[in-house]
């Protein structure tokens, strides 16, 4: 099986990062098509509400996911649950259970407070649950949790600025999976520059690789994106070139 390429297209990076991060429904549209036909087989996005506000508001969210599926019919959306968004755990999953139109994933990142009630509320609907490590500690708590049998994968994201230490912390998160006994599919990626090197790692591993614009606004090159477009399409060769 052909290792995933997916792309998140905006994240809670600001406009003045780079001219082309989607945020209304008409530029998450364009966005996800774009990487679509370049090449990304998974979606993640963040809601922006109509003041342009990141929002885990019903309303921002639904009307982003029927934006999006309405360009890219069939192909997964994975929704943020960020507590950068809403920091209070509860307010966060009283949000999250008001959705009334539910994407296929969500990205849940295992260190954040209430994020194992939070999962269960949305296993329970159907959602299925792609586990974000930040941290070699949330790996720990990702093992010691008992969702992986029940999610879909689980995403290996360190933030580390240097591509070295960045691959080192990939690496550490990886043998915590392993030493306890998780199986799961997995997909890597990094933040900046080093995002490429994770990248290179895991799909030397054979293990799925996510870009775009909230991981990265660079090329593997250090110039910078036109757009996510591009960066799927710089992904999709370093597939290649690793298979």
């Amino acid at each position: 099986m052909a290792a995933l390429l997916q792309v998140a297209v905006n994240g809670s990076r600001r406009p003045d990062e780079h001219p082309s991060i989607p945020r209304t429904t008409g530029e998450l549209a364009a966005a996800a098509r774009d990487s679509v036909d370049a090449g990304a087989q998974v979606l993640h996005l963040h809601a922006y509400d109509e003041r342009g506000v990141e929002s885990l508001e019903a309303e921002a969210c639904a009307a982003a996911l029927r934006a999006v599926r309405r360009v890219c019919p069939g192909v997964p959306i994975s929704l943020t649950t960020s507590a950068d968004i809403e920091p209070d755990p509860e307010r966060r999953q009283r949000l999250v259970e008001s959705w009334t139109e539910l994407p296929e994933l969500v990205t849940a990142n295992q260190g954040e407070e209430g994020i194992a009630s939070l999962c269960e509320a949305l296993l329970s609907r159907g959602v299925g649950i792609e586990a974000g490590l930040l941290e070699l500690a949330d790996a720990d708590v990702f093992v010691a949790s008992g969702l992986a049998s029940r999610s879909t994968r689980v995403l290996i994201e360190p933030l580390d600025a240097d591509p070295d230490e960045a691959v080192a912390h990939a690496a550490a998160m990886q043998q915590r999976l392993a030493d306890g006994g998780l199986r799961l599919e997995q997909v890597h990626h990094g933040d900046g520059i080093a995002s490429w090197a994770v990248n290179a790692r895991g799909a030397r591993l054979g293990h799925g690789i996510r870009t775009g614009l909230e991981d990265t606004t660079l090329l593997p090159d250090g110039s910078v994106a036109p757009d996510n477009a591009a960066l799927v399409r710089a992904a999709l060769e370093l597939l290649g070139s690793a298979s």
